[in-house]
Order: structure tokens, then sequence, then C-alpha cells
């Protein structure tokens, strides 16, 4: 079976794109959509995460912020922050860069972010909403999943879709969505009894539980659509090897930079058995980070009505 690969860039720039109309749109009316993103500490991936978000607000023409705060901020000041944020007339979504430093409540600032004002679809009131159907902010990887999943004419009504990880950013959320469309959905996790043999049904498989390649040609149905979440550093080059093959490009990528990137599922072993499945680094990744944009435009528009 030849397998397809599911393009995300080309998807996620078909989004931005619209929200870059409906932007200028806006505008035209003297509406300009913001975004606050706010930094705690150094992490270094989360400096990079941030920087494009903000740099990506800026092409669609909308407003940004970057707030950068000392790795020893406490809970309080970080609320103080969330506080002003959550009054400013010129912010329609704040986003909380995770992790946070140990010393700070998570779960706290974030069900401090007003509820209209949670682009990253994570506090408490829009995850209700999302379980009754009656949302407009979700989060935004697994949107953007089922952003990619209709824009591909991917078969969702009636399909079996099983969900491997069950985390609140992406199992969970992702479950309800395609639950909304009718699929028949099953939910895994590190204790599913016979976790091949579940996955083996699935039309639709999502792998989202942070191991490395552990998705083997053995959990995936012939014919079916693999969506793979997992973005894993590899540091390791007789993995690189073993993962990739001794002729890849990736070998050369790990001689230049010292590591690569491997998803959830085995890079090779969906191709000849899947229908179709996303790529890692290219996949999932670029329509997260545009769904953040259309979670903003949306949340100014309900904001101006």
């Amino acid at each position: 079976m030849e397998t397809a690969r599911l393009d995300g860039k080309k998807i996620a720039e078909q989004i931005k794109d619209e929200v870059a109309i409906e932007v200028a749109a806006l505008q035209a009316k003297g509406i300009t959509p913001g975004l606050a993103a706010v930094l705690v500490g150094e992490h270094p991936a989360s400096q990079v995460y941030v920087r494009n978000k903000t740099k990506t607000c800026q092409q669609l023409g909308m407003h940004s912020e970057q707030i950068k705060l000392s790795p020893d901020t406490t809970t309080e000041q970080l609320l103080e922050i969330v506080d002003s944020l959550n009054r400013s007339d010129d912010i329609d979504g704040i986003l909380i860069q995770l992790p946070l430093p140990d010393q700070i409540d998570d779960q706290l600032i974030l069900n401090s972010v007003l509820p209209e004002k949670d682009v990253d679809g994570f506090h408490p009131v829009n995850i209700g909403r999302l379980v009754t159907g009656d949302y407009i902010l979700a989060p935004c990887t697994p949107m953007g999943i089922m952003e990619m999943l209709k824009r591909e004419s991917i078969p969702l009504k009636g399909a079996e879709a099983v969900i491997v990880g069950r985390s609140t950013i992406v199992g969970k959320p992702m479950a309800l969505l395609l639950l909304h469309e009718h699929a028949t959905v099953t939910l895994c996790h590190s204790r599913t009894k016979d976790l091949p043999a579940v996955c083996r049904r699935a039309d639709i498989l999502v792998a989202a539980i942070g191991r490395p390649a552990m998705i083997t040609g053995d959990y995936i149905k012939e014919g079916a659509t693999v969506i793979d979440v997992g973005i894993n550093r590899v540091e390791s080059e007789s993995q690189v090897i073993e993962l990739f093959g001794e002729e890849s490009p990736r070998i050369a990528t790990f001689a230049k930079r010292g590591s690569t990137l491997v998803g959830d599922v085995h890079p090779r072993d969906p191709y000849g058995i899947a229908a179709a499945v996303t790529p890692v680094p290219g996949g999932v990744g670029p329509l997260t980070i545009a769904h953040l944009m259309k979670n903003t435009l949306l949340a100014c528009k309900a904001r101006h009505h």
C-alpha cells in the first residue's frame, strides 16, 4: 500500500492565510486582535516557542506582547501579571507558556486567566464547554488535527478512532472533538491491556504518549490514518541509525546538530501499512501555532461580538 504523508505545514499556511484575511477585515473596523505570551524563566525550548508565536502574530497583522519574567517569579507575582492582562483592552488572548518553575502553582495560574481570553483552551470553563459541544476555544493541537483530518477529507463519521495518551492538552480533548464528529473513540493509556490489539482496530490512530517510536507496525491497521503528536529528541547515534536506517538524511542532521527529532510512531514502520501518516517534524507541530492564531482571532471576535 502506498502511504501518503499529511503535510501539516501546508495546512497550517492555509489556516494562517484565512486568519490574516479576517484580521485585515477587523482592522478596517478599528479592531486589532492581540495575544500576550507570558514566559517565566529561561527554558530554551519555551523561549523558541514563544518567539515563534509572537513572530507569527506579527506576520498576520495581530498585536503581540511578550512578557518575560525571572525564574524566581512567585505565584502571587504571576497572578498580578495575569490580572493586568485580563483587564487589558489590547489583549484578546493570554498564553501562559508551560512548563512553569516548580515554585509556581500551575493550575491556579491557568485558572486565573479569563475563560474568554484562554486561547490554550485549558480553563475548566472551556473544558466544560468542550464536553457539551458548545465551545469557542479548545486546545490548539487537537483542533489543528481536526482541521487536518477535515481538509484531507478523511472520514470521521462512524470511524473507529483510538488515541494513545490521556493528557488534558491532547488526549482528552482529542477524544471529545472526535466524538462530536460522530467517531467511535477509545482513549488508551499505559495500563490499557493488549494495547497493540486495541490500536489495530483504529481507522484513525492518534499517538500522543510521549515515548519515542513506541507505535510500531504491530499497532497499525492496514489503511489507517496515523497522526503522530510526539516530539522526542534523540541524542544517540546508534538509536538514530536503528530508527531511520544508515542511508537516511537524518544521519547528516544528527552529525550536524548532535540530535534529531522522532515522534511517538516509528518513523519507518507505518509506510506500506497506513493509508496516511503525519511526519515528525512537519506534521502536527505547525498546526498547533496556526490554531493558536485562529483561537486569538475567535476570542477577539467573541469579545467584540
